[in-house]
């Protein structure tokens, strides 16, 4: 079984990442940040992680506006959502995706925790480590992929998982 770590829109917090990068980097084999860290490119708390360019990323103007990652056989598209206006529709953001060959889409900007599957995509918003909406909880995810199983579990920045938030799904062929 694949995992990745996803966070997003850390807002300049750096003991955060840190702590998740070690309690977490023995068991998965891909970091993920959705953008919004307002740090360095070269922060070393952002070492490992492969991040992309929010729109509050100021110091990190190198960072690129999206990557593909591959998660074992699983591809991956990974973007902040603001250039694909996400708080209005993901629906952009889905034929981007598409566009690029991925099945997951990972994203952040709404700081609203989710994941869901629409039309063989899953979508997946780590929701915030910083200042949450939608919930009182601070959350990241850790993204399991088996073959074409895919769970989606969040946790809070304690490392208590949500389960009421946490989600199984299956990926297309």
């Amino acid at each position: 079984m694949a995992k990745a770590l996803i966070v997003s829109d850390s807002h300049g917090l750096k003991k955060e990442l840190i702590q998740l990068k070690e309690r977490h980097e023995q068991e998965v084999g891909l970091m993920i940040h959705c953008g919004d860290s307002e740090l360095q490119t070269s922060a070393p708390e952002l070492s490992g992680f492969v991040t992309v360019k929010g729109n509050m990323d100021y110091l990190g103007q190198d960072f690129p506006t999206e990557a593909i990652e591959m998660l074992d056989t699983t591809c991956i598209y990974i973007t902040h959502g603001h250039l694909y206006d996400v708080k209005m529709s993901h629906l952009a953001l889905g034929y981007r995706a598409e566009e690029t060959g991925a099945s997951i889409a990972c994203f952040g900007h709404s700081h609203i925790a989710e994941a869901y599957e629409r039309e063989g995509m899953v979508f997946i918003n780590p929701g915030n480590i910083r200042l949450p909406r939608g919930t009182f909880e601070k959350t990241y995810a850790l993204l399991e992929v088996d073959d074409k199983e895919v769970n989606v579990s969040f946790y809070s920045l304690d490392g208590r998982r949500i389960e009421q938030l946490s989600k199984q799904f299956t990926l297309q062929t």
